[in-house]
């Protein structure tokens, strides 16, 4: 397959298959993930958000290339992964059973 994301943000390249376009499918991806699969892509893409941001701050959404668009939706998925790294230790929302979320529109990109 070749390279995912634009090539300053190479390192997250072992983590491409968190780079997809709903807010539903990040969900299912951290709850079906394991602690240790959670915490090697937090400490990959968290360090590179403050380059992300300034990245992707300068890239047009109208006609956004693949690459862009994937690097835009792993930083999606990092915020989805942050809380059940930073606080609770697990994929799921402590006590909280089969709870799940859906969202009903997604943005558009």
């Amino acid at each position: 397959m070749g390279t995912v994301f634009p090539p300053e943000f190479a390192a997250l390249e072992p983590f491409a298959d968190w780079a997809v376009p709903t807010e539903k499918a990040r969900y299912a991806k951290r709850i079906a993930s394991t602690m240790d699969e959670l915490d090697a892509f937090y400490n990959t893409a968290f360090p590179l958000l403050e380059s992300g941001t300034d990245y992707l701050q300068q890239v047009s959404m109208d006609g956004i290339s693949e690459p862009d668009k994937r690097l835009l939706w792993a930083f999606c998925a990092l915020v989805t992964v942050a809380f059940p790294v930073e606080a609770w230790r697990q994929p799921k929302v402590p006590d909280t059973g089969a709870a799940c979320i859906d969202a009903v529109l997604e943005p558009a990109v």
